[in-house]
C-alpha cells in the first residue's frame, strides 16, 4: 500500500512539471538562438556567457524533465526501485554541465581582461532585458516545488540564476553605454560566473550526497533514532539506514528488537505511516527481532 500510495503521487507531481518544463524548454531554445546571434553581433562576452549559460540551461531542463519521466515508471524484477534514481544522477549531471561552463566563460573573459573588444551597449541592454523577462517567467514555473524535490530545484536555481544574470547584463550595457570602459564586459560576465557558482556548488554537494546514498538534506535521523527508541515494547534499534530513491523520494530501513510477547497486528502500519507522518519517509522496512535473536550485521560498532 505505501509503494502504491508514493507512486502516484510521484507521478502526479511529475505531471504538474512537465507543461512547466515543455514551456521552459521552448522559450530558453528561442532566446539562445537570440542572445548568441545579437552577442556576436554586438561583440559583447557578458552576452554570450548568458546565451551559453541559458544553452546548459535548456540541456539541464531536458535533463531533469527526462529523469522525472523515467522515474514514474513502475518498477520491475530487475529494477526493483524502478527508475527513480535517474533524478540524483540527471542532478548531477547538471552541475558538472555548468561547471564545465562556468570555467569556459572565465577563461574567456580573462583573455578579454588583455585584449578588450568593441561592445554595441544598446543591443546587450535590449536583449539582456528579454533575457531577464524569459529567465523570471520559466523560474516562476518550477518556485512551488523547489523546496520538495531537488530535480526541481535545479530548474529553478538555474532560471532564477539567469534572470539575476541577464539583469546584471543589462546594467553592463548601460555602464558601457555612459563610459565606454570596454573591460566592464568581462568583469560583469566574471560577476556572473561567481553568482551562479554559488548554486551550482549547493546543487552538486547535494546531489553528490543523494548520489552516494548520504542521510537527505532535511531528515531528523537523531530524531527517527529517539522516536524508534521510544516505542513501547521496544528494547533498542540496529542496522538503521535512510537514503534517497529520488529527489522526492526518502527510505528507511531498520532492525527493531522487542521485548518477549506478542505486539499488536497494527504496528508495523502504524509505524510506517508515523515515519511517514513525521519524518517524511516515504517507504521504510522494518525488521522485528526478538532479544535472543537480535544481531547487528552491518554496523557492529554502532548498534544502539
Amino acid at each position: 500500500m505505501m509503494d502504491m500510495i508514493d507512486n502516484n503521487s510521484h507521478q502526479h507531481q511529475t505531471g504538474n512539471y512537465n507543461r512547466a518544463f515543455g514551456i521552459g524548454i521552448i522559450l530558453n531554445v528561442l532566446f539562445v538562438g537570440i542572445e548568441a546571434g545579437y552577442g556576436i553581433a554586438a561583440g559583447s562576452l557578458a552576452l554570450i556567457a548568458d546565451a551559453g549559460h541559458n544553452l546548459s540551461d535548456v540541456l539541464s531542463l531536458l535533463l531533469a524533465w527526462g529523469a522525472a519521466l523515467l522515474a514514474a515508471k513502475p518498477a520491475s524484477e530487475k529494477r526493483t526501485y524502478g527508475f527513480r534514481k535517474l533524478t540524483i544522477m540527471a542532478s548531477l549531471a547538471n552541475a558538472i554541465v555548468l561547471l564545465v561552463a562556468l570555467g569556459a566563460i572565465t577563461w574567456e573573459a580573462i583573455g578579454r581582461f588583455f585584449d578588450p573588444k568593441p561592445v554595441e551597449a544598446m543591443i546587450v541592454i535590449v536583449v539582456a532585458a528579454i533575457g531577464v523577462v524569459i529567465n523570471a517567467v520559466t523560474a516562476l514555473l518550477f518556485v512551488s516545488g523547489r523546496k520538495h524535490d531537488l530535480n526541481i530545484k535545479g530548474a529553478f536555481l538555474h532560471m532564477a540564476a539567469d534572470a539575476g544574470v541577464s539583469l546584471g547584463v543589462v546594467v553592463a550595457g548601460i555602464m558601457i553605454m555612459f563610459t565606454g570602459w570596454l573591460l566592464i564586459d568581462p568583469l560583469i560576465s566574471l560577476l556572473i560566473v561567481a553568482v551562479i557558482l554559488v548554486g551550482t556548488w549547493s546543487l552538486l554537494r547535494d546531489s553528490m550526497n543523494l548520489a552516494i546514498d548520504s542521510v537527505p538534506r532535511g531528515i531528523d535521523i537523531a530524531g527517527i533514532k529517539r522516536y524508534l527508541t521510544s516505542l513501547e515494547n521496544v528494547i533498542k534499534i540496529h542496522d538503521l539506514h535512510v537514503w534517497a530513491m529520488s529527489t522526492t523520494e526518502v527510505a528507511l530501513s531498520v532492525h527493531v528488537i522487542v521485548k518477549d510477547g506478542a505486539l499488536e497486528n497494527d504496528f508495523l502500519p502504524k509505524l510506517q505511516q508515523q515515519l511517514h507522518d513525521r519524518f517524511g519517509i516515504e517507504h521504510s522496512t522494518i525488521q522485528i527481532e526478538k532479544q535472543d535473536d537480535a544481531s547487528c550485521m552491518l554496523n557492529k560498532d554502532a548498534c544502539i
